[in-house]
């Protein structure tokens, strides 16, 4: 299916000097905020409590949140959970109560403004928060590594390495853009990060197969030429599939709940900036790197020419 009725004919090279500067300029903003701000990291990772409360009837989270503040719970992460009678509050925890007070007193203040059950108390200690921050990242290098082998085994190897810097570009921004407006990091996030990995791969890799295609068809043009055909080629299908993918992804956000709204604000991120980095950032990477036809001609097997010959 294409958008448009002919393949389109966009400089996107042409615009490579362009796009490094924005690349560049969102990676330092990124990277300078996880240095000074550092991620606002929830409870999954630092540890607390959580606390689980129903209610007879619908309730205003402003009155729960102030009823939280009165009690000295000024940190507290209040959000529904189901419906507008559930509420789940996440606490960080003190030093001068145990865990065990931190929901007593967390549960009185809820049982203020109305008629409350307490429906569930979880507590995450520091240490288990500690190995889900170290396995989450060890699970990123893992992936960045794989797909960096596959890529290279599959294409060549400056095709792995320009995928790569674009998987890093696409997890750096979207990490930086939760560390710049603190937005909470919990796991959900987490997993997030993760599946936007996949996404933007799978874009880069259908962009990889096009150029490679036309590497080897195409007798005329440009290394640059080749490139921008292939771009212009899969254009149509690299907008459609982050088009319907962007609207599930709003519906989520929008109608989702607040539980998952950190869940689908970083797959909307991460699908935008893998769209972006799958044009850009992948394609110029390659080409920065000096690719060219005969990298990419298929390898003739040896003897294969008698074998020819000696055919009738």
């Amino acid at each position: 299916m294409r958008i448009f009725n002919k393949t389109t004919k966009i400089d996107f090279l042409g615009k490579r000097l362009f796009a490094l500067t924005f690349s560049s300029l969102l990676m330092i903003i990124a990277i300078g905020s996880l240095f000074v701000q550092q991620l606002s990291l929830g409870i999954d990772f630092t540890g607390g409590t959580l606390v689980e409360v129903g209610y007879s009837e619908s309730v205003d989270l402003t009155k729960v949140r102030g009823a939280l503040e009165q009690r000295g719970f000024k940190d507290a992460t209040v959000q529904h959970f189901g419906t507008a009678k559930d509420v789940l509050v996440r606490l960080a925890p003190r030093e001068d109560m145990s865990n065990t007070e931190l929901s007593d007193q967390a549960f009185t203040a809820l049982a203020s403004i109305g008629k409350a059950d307490l429906r569930r108390v979880e507590f995450v200690g520091p240490q288990v928060g500690e190995e889900l921050t170290e396995d989450g990242g060890l699970a990123m290098l893992y992936a960045l590594i794989g797909i960096l082998i596959y890529v290279a085994l599959r294409f060549e190897y400056r095709f792995a390495v320009g995928a790569v810097i674009a998987l890093v570009h696409d997890v750096v921004v979207t990490i930086g853009i939760f560390s710049v407006f603190q937005i909470d990091f919990d796991l959900p996030v987490l997993a997030a990060v993760l599946a936007v990995i996949g996404y933007s791969l799978n874009d880069t890799i259908v962009v990889y197969d096009r150029i490679r295609e036309n590497f080897r068809k195409m007798r005329k043009g440009t290394a640059i030429e080749i490139i921008n055909a292939s771009l212009n080629q899969t254009l149509s299908r690299t907008l459609v599939t982050s088009a319907t993918t962007l609207l599930v992804l709003m519906a989520l956000f929008l109608f989702g709940g607040e539980i998952i709204h950190g869940f689908a604000l970083a797959l909307i991120i991460g699908v935008l900036i893998g769209t972006y980095s799958s044009i850009y950032v992948a394609s110029t990477s390659i080409l920065m790197m000096g690719i060219s036809k005969t990298d990419l001609m298929p390898v003739e097997k040896e003897g294969a020419d008698e074998e020819l010959e000696s055919q009738p």
